[in-house]
């Protein structure tokens, strides 16, 4: 289960994890042969290598490697059984949490299995493919800047979507160019570092922070004013927890955005509306006395 940033971390969580951290820390491993009676030094597969600082950082931090991964993982070489056992899936342990219950774990699941994700690639994808439950630290709900977890989440998307390798494990076709497939989004570089890719290719759902369903390319949104208009989008996606926890009485309509970019159609402020309205009808009525008396003015000349 997710950590809360202020829960302290076990020193002997830490001592007990360093055991496996010697190895899986590193891009060389060291073990002792009992066929040949010798000291071998392998080279560690890339994909089983983890950063302890950014494992330490991340929401499972406080964990042991051993609350995941199989006991028989103690005993090393590891075992070929080991290695095969499958493993533990984000819902064994967040189904039914209690203590974390505001991230409603349930309704993300029943959302990610409504998405083009889980449909087409039924079991082989899981949680962990977009969440590396060894690095991965919620975003949207910290006081970080908007755009900082912008780059952190898009970043996710890209990490199979730009990258083949990772792509082609659930698929045989290459994956698409997404400056090609985007050709048609106008200030493309400005849109993908203030947006993320959610919330374009996502259905906005009210029971979570953060969609889950993924749309088929074909429902992907391409209308302008689902975001530039005054009930933008974005206020039910990417500054969904902003509105909900911060109101502004100074006037502004989507002042959630106003602190991290102007939208065009989005950020509107009442006052400064209704003031130029009145500015307005000022105007029009000064040049409608102004004609007037023009009128009777020049009436009157004629009639002498």
């Amino acid at each position: 289960m997710a950590q809360e940033e202020s829960i302290a971390i076990d020193p002997a969580n830490i001592e007990q994890n360093q055991e496996c951290f010697k190895c899986h820390g590193y891009s060389t491993f060291s073990y002792f042969n009992s066929n040949t009676e010798r000291e071998v030094k392998q080279r560690m597969n890339p994909y089983f290598i983890i950063d302890s600082l950014e494992y330490y950082a991340s929401n499972h931090r406080t964990f042991l490697c051993g609350d995941c991964h199989s006991s028989e993982c103690g005993e090393f070489p590891h075992s070929g059984q080991a290695r095969m056992e499958p493993k533990f899936s984000c819902m064994d342990c967040h189904a039914g949490d209690d203590t974390h219950s505001q991230y409603n774990f349930e309704k993300i699941e029943e959302d990610f299995h409504k998405s083009v994700h889980s449909s087409k690639h039924l079991d082989d994808f899981t949680c962990s493919l977009c969440h590396n439950p060894h690095t991965y630290k919620i975003s949207a709900r910290t006081n970080e800047k908007v755009a900082d977890f912008i780059l952190y989440d898009n970043e996710i998307c890209l990490s199979c979507h730009a990258n083949l390798s990772k792509y082609q494990l659930l698929t045989t076709k290459d994956n698409p160019n997404v400056l090609e497939t985007h050709a048609w989004l106008p200030n493309q570089v400005l849109h993908f570092s203030k947006v993320r890719c959610i919330e374009c290719h996502t259905e906005i759902n009210n029971e979570i922070l953060v969609a889950h369903n993924v749309l088929p390319k074909e429902l992907a949104v391409k209308s302008c004013v689902e975001c530039h208009s005054k009930n933008s989008r974005l206020l039910a996606s990417l500054y969904k927890y902003q509105f909900t926890n911060k109101r502004s009485d100074l006037g502004f309509s989507n002042d959630a955005i106003l602190e991290e970019s102007y939208v065009i159609g989005a950020n509107r402020n009442y006052y400064l509306n209704a003031i130029s309205i009145i500015l307005f009808g000022l105007v029009v009525v000064v040049l409608l006395i102004h004609a007037s008396l023009r009128i009777i003015f020049n009436s009157k000349k004629r009639h002498e």
